[in-house]
């Protein structure tokens, strides 16, 4: 169920909030407050603020067992993304706190300041096995609030601490930041970034990423990182057809320029709510396309808006989707783009003191 639409709001990836009751929870309804009809009142849709609530989990690292995901654990620092990417496939996970995965996803945030310390507790586990830490697979680790938690820092110190492998994937180029840290773990093998860019096209990236920094300053990212001797992967996820996928050349050139190594791109994907989302956002910022953009979609997807198959949902199928991965491999043979398999080290892992070792 989607609510009415309502003015787009500067800024922000969705158009409208939507409802989700795959959970059997309650439809979300306005308190009566004057300020919930601001709006008809005054004709402009009012400000939305970011608010973070503090999470205290158990666990922090999240598993998969899925067959066509490159890793097999995850940290994910925060719940929901202010960087407001319209097409993010971790917007129907805010249905688990009775959220919407519209506007809520990218305003009404979750952070885990516990995270380091259940990280060190987790790998001191006696049989922990060792495989690279993914930061960044649900929601960006580097997303503005990023700046003041500092969440995703602390984790990273952690498994600097101990040797532990990590990649990292972000639209920020707030990964500098961390530089010290990952520069020294790269030295040893131990760490990979991937920087999403989707478009060079500042207009198009205000629209379908609002709050991520511009791409020319994550190409700049991805410049740093390089040089710092950081292996450098560029994502181009999603290519949205119609709208975006113009771009893949010039972007496999720019990342090459840019001295990224490697490079990957996966056609749209629409879960569950994000569908109906992305169709609003379709229709208001490129109405004169919208249905031949969906049309695209749904021949990529076996006719369907989303395609959730092991082995199909990443790459896509049919006439579009293998006309977009052969021009994506003649760009990066053209350019020199994966050439050799990045693969992190695994074996100088040393499990983090226990409370008792830290007093001495």
């Amino acid at each position: 169920m989607i609510r009415e639409r309502r003015p787009s709001r500067p800024t922000r990836g969705a158009t409208l909030n939507g409802e989700s009751n795959r959970f059997n929870l309650p439809q979300t309804e306005t308190d009566g407050d004057w300020l919930d009809a601001r709006e008809e009142i005054d004709g402009a849709a009012a400000p939305l603020r970011t608010t973070v609530t503090v999470e205290r989990s158990r666990t922090i690292i999240s598993r998969n067992a899925s067959p066509d995901v490159p890793f097999d654990r995850s940290i994910n620092p925060y719940r929901g993304c202010e960087h407001g990417c319209i097409y993010c496939f971790a917007r129907p996970s805010h249905a688990f706190h009775d959220l919407s995965p519209g506007l809520d996803f990218e305003s009404r945030l979750f952070a885990k300041p516990d995270a380091a310390a259940l990280l060190r507790a987790e790998l001191r586990k006696p049989g922990y096995e060792v495989r690279p830490m993914a930061l960044g697979t649900n929601t960006d680790p580097y997303q503005p609030i990023e700046r003041d938690w500092r969440i995703t820092r602390q984790v990273l110190e952690v498994l600097a601490e101990t040797d532990h492998p990590v990649t990292i994937t972000t639209k920020s180029d707030r990964v500098l930041r961390d530089l010290d840290l990952l520069g020294a773990m790269a030295a040893k093998g131990l760490a990979a970034v991937c920087v999403s860019v989707t478009s060079l096209d500042p207009k198009i990236a205000g629209t379908v990423e609002p709050r991520a920094p511009h791409p020319e300053r994550r190409l700049a990212a991805v410049r740093r990182l390089a040089d710092a001797g950081v292996p450098v992967y560029v994502s181009i996820a999603p290519v949205i057809p119609a709208v975006t996928d113009h771009e893949i050349e010039h972007l496999i050139e720019r990342a090459a320029e840019a001295g990224a190594g490697h490079a990957f791109f996966i056609p749209v994907r629409l879960p569950w709510e994000v569908a109906p989302l992305f169709r609003a956002w379709l229709d208001e910022h490129f109405p004169d396309r919208a249905g031949k953009v969906m049309a695209m979609i749904q021949s990529i997807r076996g006719g369907r808006d989303n395609d959730p198959g092991f082995h199909t949902r990443m790459k896509g199928s049919g006439p579009w989707a293998d006309l977009l991965r052969t021009r994506f491999h003649i760009a990066c043979r053209k350019h020199g783009l994966n050439r050799e398999r990045v693969t992190l080290r695994c074996d100088l892992f040393r499990a983090p003191a226990g409370p008792q070792g830290e007093l001495f």
